[in-house]
């Protein structure tokens, strides 16, 4: 059986191909079913008369979203509208007769009316246009995995279930388990750095997270799929960020080769493979660009960049550098997690970093703290761990270490090495890439505060 895409390079030949049935036409001397599978839709013409009677009665029956096999003989003429080429039917087999009632209008997949498509989202998927979203992404973790792996990560798959809190205990989904309490992990961090501790050196995962955020922004799930890596013996948070910026220009490069083509014949859209590297600017720099643009950071973010001027940051590294990216570096200490590392020469910073592609956040990253007394001081500074967990001299009491981050944190009093990660987001890559601007369009099944079906 062949794809539609391919019965072009038959011409003259009797092949066979399946699909779902996109219209039928019934004329006076001929029918025509429009077909359409995953990478094409092609005009099946069928004659009328006494010797095409069954075909003709079958095809009078079609509904559309049918699931057909067909099998006839291929016509390539540039007179055919669609494509250039028909298929002459020769047999018709019904597999699957569509209810004659679609829910969701099939023409048009840019419905305004988003949340009765995702009621419906296995029809809203039968689109070549959302077919290739997932084809793209396939592709995209294809690549990921290839580049890590040509420089000697070792993928990972950490738990999902833990049994207590992670970080600060914020939008953790709680559950019962077997009568005690277990937590839905909001990311594979702490079990990153564990698999580092354990001398894997470099580490990978790509992966389902939870988080109870209840936010009903364009960007925001409380179930997706996070993207991480982590690896050690760095000297510098810019070891970090210099591997990604060629991690992703390598992802979208596999990207352009095997989807260009397709991505601007059905998005409209070019794919352009990223210069590296990619800029760089301090959070303090970030601001002051920002402000040099009447916009006042709202002092809610406490530190921290909202929507609008990641937005205006994008814009202006786009037309002074002519790139898509930005590394804004050097968060403060109050916003990061406490294993991140602060800046020597200004304790108030971490040596951190966010990534902002078109204005949108899609990664966190940073040098780790991996010093055993300096990780515990940091999380006593945060609240996390009671100040009786240190001496006044510096040293780390043991016993008075919070059960919840206990595990975690002896992974630092046996010689874990310098390390550093990132955490990159899937579906935000997706939107950046093929243009879309919400989230519910480039996940399978969306999960969000209101929605927890289909």
């Amino acid at each position: 059986m062949l794809k539609i895409s391919e019965i072009k390079q038959h011409d003259g030949e009797t092949v066979e191909i399946a699909g779902f049935v996109k219209q039928v036409r019934d004329l006076k001397k001929m029918q025509f079913v429009i077909l359409r599978d995953v990478t094409e839709s092609v005009q099946v013409t069928i004659f009328k008369g006494e010797e095409y009677k069954k075909l003709n009665e079958t095809v009078s029956s079609l509904t559309l979203e049918s699931s057909v096999k067909i099998k006839g003989k291929v016509h390539v003429d540039s007179f055919v509208k669609l494509n250039g080429v028909e298929l002459l039917a020769e047999q018709i087999e019904i597999a699957n007769l569509a209810d004659n009632n679609l829910p969701i209008d099939l023409t048009d997949f840019n419905e305004s009316n988003r949340d009765l498509r995702l009621d419906w989202r296995f029809l809203d998927l039968r689109s070549r246009e959302h077919q290739l979203i997932f084809r793209v992404q396939t592709t995209a973790e294809m690549a990921m995995r290839e580049f890590w792996i040509d420089h000697g990560f070792t993928e990972i798959h950490s738990p999902k279930l833990m049994g207590n809190p992670s970080e600060s205990g914020a939008e953790l989904f709680e559950l019962n388990y077997f009568g005690g309490k277990a937590y839905l992990a909001q990311s594979p961090q702490f079990y990153k750095q564990m698999a580092i501790a354990a001398g894997f050196e470099k580490v990978f995962e790509i992966g389902p997270v939870f988080r109870a955020n209840k936010s009903f922004t364009s960007r925001h799930d409380t179930e997706f799929t996070s993207v991480d890596c982590e690896f050690a013996w760095i000297d510098s948070y810019e070891d970090v960020m210099k591997f990604e910026e060629e991690w992703i220009a390598y992802l979208i490069k596999r990207v352009k080769e095997k989807h260009g083509d397709e991505i601007k014949e059905v998005l409209g859209r070019e794919i352009v493979v990223p210069k590296t590297p990619f800029p760089r600017v301090s959070m303090d720099e970030a601001k002051e660009i920002i402000k040099s643009l009447d916009y006042e950071v709202p002092p809610e973010t406490k530190g921290d960049l909202d929507p609008t001027a990641e937005r205006l940051l994008g814009k202006y590294f786009k037309e002074k550098a002519g790139s898509d990216f930005v590394f804004v570096t050097e968060f403060p200490t109050s916003i990061r997690p406490f294993y991140h590392m602060y800046k020597p020469s200004d304790p108030s910073k971490t040596l951190s970093f966010d990534l902002l592609w078109n204005g949108l956040e899609v990664t966190t990253g940073a040098q780790r703290e991996h010093r055993f007394p300096v990780i515990v001081k940091q999380g006593i500074e945060k609240g996390l761990i009671p100040a009786s967990a240190m001496t006044d001299s510096g040293e780390v009491v043991i016993e008075n270490l919070p059960t919840g981050l206990k595990d975690y944190l002896m992974c630092f009093n046996y010689g874990c090495p310098p390390h550093g990660g990132y955490g990159f987001g899937l579906t935000r890559m997706l939107m950046n890439l093929l243009g879309y601007t919400n989230v519910r369009e480039v996940t399978f099944i969306y999960r969000g505060v209101d929605r927890l079906r289909p």
